[in-house]
């Protein structure tokens, strides 16, 4: 199991909407986030920085692959469409990242 924990901005207008959505996530994206081996995913909000951390525990062998299927299922494209607007990349990100991906540097369970 490997867990990953990521940054990315939203526009504080974005908030109540992103809230709101994110209450009544669609069931098939939910279905397409667990098929391709994601467990404990969670989305934090800090404002008033208006950042939001994600964490999910990842324990599938292909994390490539997995994320391939995930990108190219319709459902969660959908889904996409209606969260990136609402989102602000961070401009240190790595290329190609949506979501800035972050290091862990201790964990104890």
């Amino acid at each position: 199991m490997i867990r990953h924990g990521q940054l990315i901005g939203i526009g504080a207008e974005a908030i109540a909407e992103y809230k709101r959505i994110h209450a009544d996530v669609w069931p098939g994206v939910l279905a397409k986030i667990s098929a391709c081996n994601i467990r404990n995913y969670s989305i934090f909000l800090k404002e008033p920085e208006n950042l939001l951390f994600a964490y999910f525990e990842y324990v599938g062998t292909d994390f490539a692959a997995d994320m391939a299927k995930m990108a190219a299922d319709l459902e969660t494209k959908r889904w996409w469409t209606v969260c990136q607007p609402m989102q602000r990349p961070l401009e240190n990100r790595a290329e190609g990242e949506w979501w800035a991906e972050m290091e862990e540097v201790f964990h104890h369970d």
